[in-house]
């Protein structure tokens, strides 16, 4: 394993790369777009649901970058290491969905969030945007929250080979850019082109399913122009048999300073609704600050390794007989009906 630190002169230049995901007025967009109970958890849509069929979604086309500046990292970046003194940690939640299921929307996390003022960076699959259209528009128009990307269908990438590895990591910038469009043409975003704006065009940032990569994968997630996150802080929410306590724990006796921590939101966060009220506060009174992970980049020096996993190296390759890719992603198929049941979107107010 490789552990390597950028100078600061080359994040200063990630840091334009990322951009200003938070800069403030996106709130009086939201404010303007959705009622406040639009906003609020639905617990009805907390379950994934099984579908026992893919579903036949258009997958977005997308186009590699043109040029890749010569600052942007190769690797996983776990962690980051931050001046003395300086507390800040990022909270990441995974918001993912393969092809065979609608994930859900655990809005009681981001009720939470909301109410007590904590930034968060999701990590969203290209297909969960598609299916969860208004909640992603709801998180694009928040200033506390950045939306990262996580494959279009929570697919192994280790299982996947040339254009159809390069769709799975670049079309969820596809289908972002589609969320961020819909957005801006409704009437209430029109009037407010400023707001607009101030949401970021495309994702910066990119999460591997299952936390699994190969030196394919980083080469391909590094050719489309985008940050691989990892974490340094597992809370283990996929297993139902963690409890709220044990999720705590975990987040409360592993955070250090520049700590990057997952856990999911998508129905599959088990008790992480609860376990949340009790970590944040006791984080909060040892003095760590929650910042989403484009400033905590721009903070300090991200630690990069030049492989993924979970707790140690190795540990995601189970995941290459778990969820071994069974058939390549078509690139377009057919687009469903507009009164498909399973879609939870809408059109803002």
């Amino acid at each position: 394993m490789i552990r390597r630190t950028i100078p600061a002169a080359v994040l200063a230049a990630l840091c334009a790369i990322v951009g200003p995901a938070h800069a403030a007025g996106r709130a009086e967009l939201q404010s303007a777009c959705f009622a406040p109970a639009t906003l609020a958890a639905d617990p009805a849509e907390t379950a994934p649901v099984k579908l026992g069929r893919p579903m036949a979604l258009r997958v977005p086309q997308t186009t590699l970058p043109s040029a890749i500046p010569a600052t942007l990292p190769r690797g996983a970046i776990r962690r980051v290491d931050l001046p003395k003194g300086r507390k800040l940690i990022a909270l990441t939640l995974d918001l993912c969905e393969q092809w065979s299921e609608v994930a859900g929307y655990d809005g009681a996390i981001v009720d939470y969030l909301r109410a007590n003022k904590v930034k968060a960076t999701f990590f969203a699959g290209g297909k969960w945007m598609t299916t969860h259209g208004e909640r992603t528009r709801q998180l694009l128009t928040d200033d506390l929250f950045e939306i990262g990307t996580h494959g279009w269908a929570h697919r192994n990438v280790r299982g996947l080979k040339g254009p159809d590895l390069l769709r799975e990591i670049t079309a969820p910038t596809g289908a972002y850019r589609q969320q961020r469009q819909a957005l801006a043409a409704t009437q209430c975003a029109a009037a407010l082109p400023a707001a607009v704006s101030r949401i970021p065009t495309e994702p910066a940032l990119y999460r591997f399913p299952f936390g699994a990569c190969n030196p394919e994968a980083l080469d391909a997630a590094h050719a489309a122009g985008l940050s691989a996150i990892q974490w340094d802080v597992s809370t283990g929410d996929p297993a139902p048999s963690q409890s709220a306590q044990a999720i705590a724990h975990t987040m409360i006796a592993n955070v250090r300073p520049g700590s990057i921590i997952i856990a999911h939101a998508n129905g599959r966060g088990f008790h992480t609704a609860a376990a949340l009220p009790l970590a944040i506060p006791a984080l909060r009174a040892k003095g760590y600050q929650f910042v989403t992970v484009s400033e905590l980049l721009a903070a300090g020096r991200p630690v990069i390794t030049d492989t993924c996993y979970d707790s140690r190296p190795g540990d995601t390759d189970r995941y290459d007989t778990l969820f071994a890719p069974r058939a390549v992603l078509p690139a377009a198929p057919p687009a469903p009906p507009a009164t498909t049941p399973a879609l939870r979107t809408s059109t803002p107010r």
